[in-house]
């Protein structure tokens, strides 16, 4: 078990580290915002336009308590828009600020700030948004042609939560 687990988190580390330094320190800015680990203004704000970005991130992220909980958990179509209507539009600011290039850095997020079981709605919820006419066309193409035919059609998903949340490095800790 202890194989696999060192196994799974190796993956994990090769995959962030193959996303662009970009996606890399959205990722992370994201999940200090997303999972309340630290002051994101503190850290990632470099200039007024990130602190902005950084205060509409607040804002939009005040929705993913409730999606934590909300997840359906079954096939039915009972609670499906309430979940899949808060996901689009936390998905769509995300995708709007143009530093996520990828389905796999997106999966990649919102694995970790949702939990593993948002994983069957993610390919959906990414397409729907790189989609809206909020994105640049150059873009929207860009991203949807990043959702690999194997995402977009898996006949299932593993329910095994992330191991690897990468996080803020001091540069004197470093």
């Amino acid at each position: 078990m202890t194989t696999s687990t060192a196994s799974m988190t190796i993956s994990e580390l090769r995959e962030f580290a193959g996303f662009t330094p970009a996606e890399q320190r959205y990722i992370k800015r994201s999940l200090d915002i997303g999972l309340g680990r630290h002051d994101a203004f503190k850290l990632w704000a470099r200039d007024a336009s990130e602190n902005a970005s950084i205060r509409s991130q607040y804002v939009s992220y005040q929705e993913l308590k409730g999606l934590r909980a909300a997840a359906p958990s079954g096939n039915g179509f009972d609670d499906l828009e309430p979940f899949m209507g808060k996901l689009l539009r936390v998905s769509a600011f995300d995708l709007a600020q143009e530093r996520l290039t990828s389905f796999s850095a997106y999966r990649f997020l919102y694995e970790r700030l949702l939990g593993a079981r948002v994983r069957p709605w993610l390919p959906s919820a990414f397409c729907a948004a790189a989609a809206l006419p909020q994105i640049r066309p150059n873009r929207r193409k860009d991203l949807l042609k990043s959702l690999s035919e194997a995402a977009a059609t898996a006949p299932g998903w593993s329910d095994r939560e992330p191991a690897f949340y990468p996080d803020w490095v001091d540069e004197a800790a470093a």
